[in-house]
């Protein structure tokens, strides 16, 4: 049944395989937004208002690791499906192998960094003194599963780089459920609060881990032999120069994300409460978008690797038409029901209730409307990166962490607090535009022979 799930893109009708792949990935995404939504919901709804502020002032310091490890293990994907595409399932072994060996080194690192950082980063962010304990409290937690949180990462993407999107998402709905019903128990059963959100959060990630990891022992192209495993260190080299750029990629975003967080830290609780609740809906905003990304890294990476270069141009004109579309009606929706979805999230005195509402629909509202600019960049730096470049993607990184500080320091001491609204989708503008431009012009080269892959 594995086996089966594995999908070769180099042969059949790119629409179809395009949105074959992602709409599996777009469920799992929607049951993976489900491990911030019902924390945020339990802890808003049955601890209180600071509770809530609190996990939004976590928030960026934990989606800065997170994005470091998702970032390097698809920067080794990238390498897992050019080799399946090109058959050639013994180099890919090793480079699973060397990927395993890299992330379990790297995981290592980052959880003594993130321990001993978590604290002077919080007061360096200006964090109220209110939410400050239960912020660390959450991060501490949430980093002491980084080793689990790696694993599924680096499991789950062997599984997409071979163009298995399905054994993800079922392994999403099982954490997703594990999730809510541990959410419940510890937080309105046990009383545990923060800390209670978080045990249930590292707990559920390690299901996922462990059954997509069965998954990969059943596929009989990855029975693995003991020369696989000795040290290859030109190939460690390959995998980190597509890796590294990729979670630096991530990490400065979220640089950009922790200046924001600063400012908003600046106008008191009540804003943080505002952005936190509309920040657990940025995933729902962005679910589909980063599934039809990792869709056209698979599709690109496996028809560079089979050399099909003119299947890349037609899957992305496919990909773009069912992405903008896809962020239209989601758009759509957020300004008519996001509202009433926010309100699930709070709660607390009327006029605490009210404020923060008003403070979450309107940065919702702004992001609502130009929400076809990031499905746009997600598919341009995704089909990069299928092709190899990580490095293009970093430098649209670096300019959405510019375009994001200036305005987050500089546009709310023109226009006041509501300057702050503007500085997630200029960033996203940015980065689009520098990744569109490379994009096409790295096809024409490869249209016409005058640039191969290496």
């Amino acid at each position: 049944m594995a086996a089966e799930r594995i999908k070769d893109m180099t042969k059949g009708r790119p629409a179809g395989l395009i949105l074959g792949f992602a709409l599996p990935l777009m469920l799992g995404n929607v049951f993976q937004q489900l491990y911030t939504l019902v924390d945020a919901m339990v802890v808003g709804r049955f601890v209180g208002v600071e509770a809530l502020a609190a996990l939004g002032a976590a928030d960026w310091l934990n989606w800065m690791v997170l994005g470091i490890i998702t970032g390097l293990t698809q920067g080794f994907g990238i390498l897992m499906s050019q080799r399946f595409g090109a058959s050639d399932l013994e180099g890919l072994r090793k480079t699973i192998a060397m990927s395993g060996l890299l992330s379990a080194l790297a995981a290592g690192i980052l959880l003594a960094l993130s321990l001993s950082l978590a604290r002077p980063l919080l007061l360096l962010l200006n964090t109220p003194a209110n939410i400050l304990a239960d912020a660390l409290t959450y991060l501490c937690i949430c980093f002491c599963g980084i080793p689990v949180i790696t694993a599924y990462n680096a499991f789950s993407t062997t599984l997409r780089a071979l163009g298995d999107s399905r054994t993800p998402l079922y392994a999403m709905v099982i954490a997703a459920l594990v999730n809510v019903g541990l959410d419940l128990l510890f937080v309105c059963v046990f009383g545990w609060g923060v800390a209670g959100a978080a045990i249930a959060t590292v707990l559920a990630q390690g299901f996922s881990g462990v059954y997509c990891l069965l998954s990969l022992r059943r596929l009989s192209i990855l029975q693995f032999r003991r020369e696989d495993w000795k040290r290859d260190l030109p190939l460690c080299g390959q995998l980190l120069r597509l890796g590294f750029p990729t979670a630096f990629q991530n990490a400065i975003i979220a640089v950009g994300g922790l200046v924001v967080q600063f400012v908003i830290n600046g106008f008191g609780f009540i804003f943080v409460a505002g952005f936190t609740a509309t920040n657990k809906l940025y995933g729902l905003l962005e679910l589909a978008a980063t599934a039809f990304g990792f869709s056209m890294a698979t599709f690109t990476g496996q028809n560079l690797g089979a050399r099909q270069y003119a299947r890349i141009r037609s899957g992305m004109r496919a990909a773009l038409v069912m992405a903008v579309a896809t962020a239209a009606v989601i758009g759509a929706c957020m300004l008519l029901f996001g509202r009433s979805i926010l309100s699930a999230f709070i709660s607390g005195t009327p006029e605490e209730t009210v404020q923060v509402l008003d403070v979450a629909y309107t940065y919702l509202s702004f992001m609502s409307y130009p929400l076809p600019i990031l499905y746009l960049l997600h598919l341009y730096r995704c089909a990069l990166q299928g092709m190899g470049d990580t490095v293009i993607p970093m430098w649209s990184g670096i300019l959405e962490l510019v375009m994001r500080i200036s305005i987050a320091l500089l546009l709310p001491q023109w226009i006041g607090q509501q300057g702050i609204y503007f500085a997630e989708v200029t960033a996203w503008l940015g980065a689009e535009l520098i990744l569109m431009f490379t994009y096409y012009a790295r096809m024409r080269r490869l249209l016409r022979g005058a640039w191969q892959p290496a």
